[in-house]
């Protein structure tokens, strides 16, 4: 009996049917998908990064034709289409200097530079105690305070821009440079808290301990403690605070005249009805902008910093 029974093929198991030998296994299935799945993350990545460099140029393109369009001559500048190939000229660039130096003994540059700096070191030292007593040492009812300080930005300045005309002619403060001042601390001291405020709240409670422990005050302990660990929202907020004071204009068309005129409202003189004026601006538009390009680049880790700070727990 067991000489006429077939024997077994020595490669195939028993009880296992011939045709399931070259099945793909669950182990080589899974080793193709994971395959699939790292590749798909650097197609993704490569879309993502093409997207973001077609939005940057897109962005981008309108400053680049101001810079250009500032080196054309007027008539050159003016036609439409306009010319890629016209000649190169300093002529708008000139004129602006030649009359910015000629306008008032502080040209308008200069005195957006002193408001601009000025108020934003002024919000600074009002808004680093403010958001201090808010998130490391809390008073009562802060989320009251806080919404306080966001309602004044709700207001349009429109609508309280005859009362604070009204108020500085009758103090004199009109076409002065340090009403305006004032003018934009209280512009950017709300939202200067709220910045400030996310900024402290990072700082470690056990920093602040082991000040107390050792004695020292409240201003020793925000020059010496506080304001370090907080250097990069510190940074961040002052760079907001200097570009929205640099950038404001209403304020500055209204409550300034001749002598402190401000950079934007001086950039508006060039524009006319009654003659060529957009190679002008341009040129205008890009010496105004400088500052706070520098001030960016100059400041860009430490904004980039602040702004991501507490952004990731």
């Amino acid at each position: 009996m067991s000489a006429l029974t077939p024997a077994a093929p020595r490669n195939t198991p028993r009880n296992t049917p011939r045709n399931t030998r070259h099945r793909p296994t669950a182990r080589n299935t899974g080793s193709r998908r994971r395959g699939k799945s790292r590749m798909d993350p650097t197609r993704n990545n490569t879309a993502a990064g093409v997207a973001a460099w077609i939005l940057a140029l897109l962005f981008a393109a309108p400053v680049l034709w101001m810079i250009l369009t500032s080196f054309h001559s007027e008539v050159d500048a003016a036609t439409n289409p306009p010319s890629l190939a016209a000649d190169i000229t300093l002529d708008a660039y000139q004129e602006f200097f030649g009359a910015s130096s000629g306008v008032s003994p502080w040209p308008p540059p200069i005195n957006s530079a002193t408001a601009s700096i000025c108020s934003t070191v002024l919000v600074l030292v009002l808004a680093i105690p403010a958001a201090y007593a808010l998130s490391i040492r809390p008073v009562k009812k802060w989320t009251d305070v806080m919404f306080f300080f966001l309602s004044t930005k709700m207001m349009p300045v429109v609508a309280a821009i005859l009362p604070l005309f009204l108020f500085a002619k009758m103090a004199g403060a009109l076409d002065n440079i340090w009403f305006l001042v004032l003018m934009y601390t209280s512009m950017n001291l709300p939202i200067a808290v709220w910045m400030m405020r996310s900024f402290l709240a990072e700082v470690p409670v056990e920093m602040l301990e082991a000040s107390q422990i050792d004695g020292a005050g409240l201003l020793l302990t925000l020059r010496k403690i506080v304001a370090p660990v907080a250097m990069p929202g510190i940074a961040a907020t002052a760079l907001i605070c200097f570009i929205f004071s640099w950038n404001e204009l209403l304020l500055a068309r209204v409550l300034t005249g001749v002598m402190a005129g401000t950079a934007p409202v001086f950039l508006t003189g060039f524009v006319s009805s009654q003659g060529l004026f957009l190679a002008k601006v341009c040129a205008a538009a890009v010496v105004i902008s400088l500052p706070v390009l520098f001030a960016g680049f100059a400041a860009q880790d430490k904004l980039v910093q602040g702004l991501s700070l507490g952004a990731v727990k």
